[in-house]
């Protein structure tokens, strides 16, 4: 599968360019995003958070939308952002989500370390 990987600030664009999006591509798309999952969060350069641009995408079959939601939940699980493009009108919205999910996350580490 190949996808275009543009770098921002604080999240990463990947662009699928298939019409269709399967189950296989899926799990290709995880091998390739596992790495960010190991970047410093805290760090200055991106945190690993991910912008999934679909708009080339006219098909999704229902294996890869299953795939697709385990892969934004284990980058949840790493406090990182998982935003799907096509959900998410724009790259602008989708970088406010980005934000929102940072500040969230930044609000329940001083909660849970004020315990």
């Amino acid at each position: 599968m190949e996808v275009k990987i543009d770098t921002k600030e604080r999240f990463h664009v990947v662009s699928i360019t298939a019409a269709c999006f399967t189950a296989t591509m899926a799990e290709e798309l995880s091998q390739k995003l596992t790495p960010y999952l190991e970047l410093d969060v805290k760090s200055s350069e991106s945190p690993g958070n991910i912008v999934l641009k679909m708009t080339a995408v006219t098909a999704l079959d229902p294996e890869g939308a299953q795939a697709l939601q385990l892969l934004q939940q284990r980058f949840y699980e790493h406090n990182r952002s998982f935003v799907i493009m096509n959900v998410t009108p724009t790259e602008s919205e989708a970088w406010d989500i980005v934000q929102m999910e940072e500040i969230e996350r930044e609000l329940l580490d001083n909660e849970f370390s004020d315990n």
